[in-house]
């Protein structure tokens, strides 16, 4: 499995925007969908985006659509969230996952990276 470690967390402002970067190591990143997650306190762990191995197909939560984007640089072996127009309700800490092609589960994830939306 991959190895995951996110950065680019922080203080932010609403309508403000932040872009967290997830560098893997220790597998082929191309063999990997990848993954951003996050869990704010009291709640679930929630989905929010995902991108196939090649980068050709993302696929998004209806909360983050249309303001976050997910990418990936497989030269790099990093993956992105561009977070845009934040509110205070995405406030939690942010996680990135790998799922290996022919699994079914996130079985690769990074410690995390804390986002919080001032109002």
């Amino acid at each position: 499995q991959v190895q995951l470690v996110e950065s680019g967390g922080g203080l932010v402002q609403a309508g403000g925007s932040l872009r967290l970067s997830c560098a893997a190591s220790g597998g082929t990143f191309s063999n990997y969908r990848m993954a951003w997650f996050r869990q704010a306190p009291g709640k679930e762990r929630e989905f929010l985006a995902s991108i196939t191995g090649g980068g050709g197909a993302t696929n998004y939560a209806d909360p983050v659509k249309g303001r976050f984007t997910i990418s990936r640089d497989n030269a790099k072996n990093t993956v992105y969230l561009q977070m845009n127009s934040l509110k205070p309700e995405d406030t939690a800490v942010y996680y990135c996952a790998g799922r290996r092609i022919g699994t079914s589960d996130y079985g690769s994830w990074g410690q995390g990276t804390q986002v919080t939306v001032a109002s």
